[in-house]
């Protein structure tokens, strides 16, 4: 990798089933870790919750029964090949999984492992969706609320593989305040892993418009935040629920320069130039010369209310 330069991976996975062993699972990273690499990738990113299906469409009543599903540790005896695969290629991965503490705590986390297939950076959701009551009506749940406690690490840059990498997963990628977060801590790129079903209990939004409105979601934050950015998800049918994929590649002009076209398995590779964003920091989005927070709370203190301000002369 040469200083400014990285080959940059995002593995799409089709659905993966409940009677898919972790053993299973992760024969298959391994797979496309090595055609990504293959392929010039030098950094790989992975979905959400990747090693099993997404367990919290299920209503267990008996927290045991969901702990199937949490890693206690990691690497563990079944990921391990996984991690000796970076090592062998040096080539470095994010991946997302279920995590259960030795003190007791579940998160929905994810880890960055470099090219020697060590551990540099770890991440668990702030931003969980769904519910936590049972909604027996419904054919499939969205339980996050009740199977993940909020994360405790805040949002986190990481020096790994010669640049700054920002970490997030899946929902957190539709708040803007993420990725300004990772930003100002100064973020080359922001990787994260994502589970979308085509339908979400409560999400009023239109069904034709997922898709748009997750590649937006990446496009703006690259763009107002001059950065790359680099999403991989589950796709196609996973358990009888569709999940939307578009895994993708934004760029810090707000540009998706990859994408991926099916709805099961798909390796994206795209070599990224990382000097992309400094004509934008240098300009348009000089935080230092142009941001303005010390009066970003003028609203709520005037207000009260975060009402508008009145505008002088109108």
């Amino acid at each position: 990798m040469s200083p400014r330069t990285l080959g940059l991976g995002v593995v799409q996975i089709g659905g993966i089933q409940p009677e898919d062993s972790r053993t299973d699972v992760v024969a298959r990273l391994v797979a496309h870790l090595r055609t990504a690499c293959a392929r010039g990738a030098e950094f790989v990113v992975f979905p959400e919750l990747t090693l099993t299906t997404f367990f919290p469409r299920y209503w267990f009543e008996d927290q045991g029964e969901a702990d199937q599903y949490f890693e206690r540790e990691m690497p563990s005896d079944e990921t391990a090949p996984l991690f000796a695969a970076a090592a062998e290629l040096k080539c470095g991965f994010y991946l997302g999984y279920a995590e259960l503490t030795p003190d007791g705590h579940h998160y929905n986390t994810s880890i960055l492992v470099d090219s020697t297939g060590s551990i540099t950076g770890k991440y668990r959701k702030i931003h969980l969706p769904g519910h936590d009551d049972n909604r027996a009506e419904l054919p499939h749940q969205h339980l996050e609320k009740k199977y993940f406690e909020v994360g405790d690490l805040g949002f986190g840059v990481f020096e790994s593989q010669g640049l700054k990498i920002g970490m997030a997963l899946c929902n957190d990628r539709r708040w803007p305040e993420v990725y300004r977060m990772l930003a100002l801590q100064g973020a080359d790129l922001v990787v994260l892993g994502f589970n979308t079903p085509m339908v979400v209990p409560g999400w009023q939004e239109e069904p034709h418009t997922k898709m748009h409105s997750h590649l937006l979601s990446l496009a703006a934050g690259a763009y107002q935040n001059a950065l790359w950015v680099a999403a991989a998800g589950k796709s196609g049918t996973e358990d009888g629920v569709y999940m939307i994929g578009g895994s993708a590649i934004a760029s810090p002009s707000g540009e998706i320069v990859a994408k991926a076209i099916s709805d099961g398995d798909e390796v994206l590779v795209s070599h990224i130039d990382l000097d992309l964003s400094t004509p934008f920091r240098e300009s348009v989005f000089d935080f230092a010369a142009h941001r303005r927070p010390e009066f970003y709370s003028l609203i709520t203190e005037r207000t009260g209310r975060g009402e508008p301000l009145p505008v002088p002369g109108f």
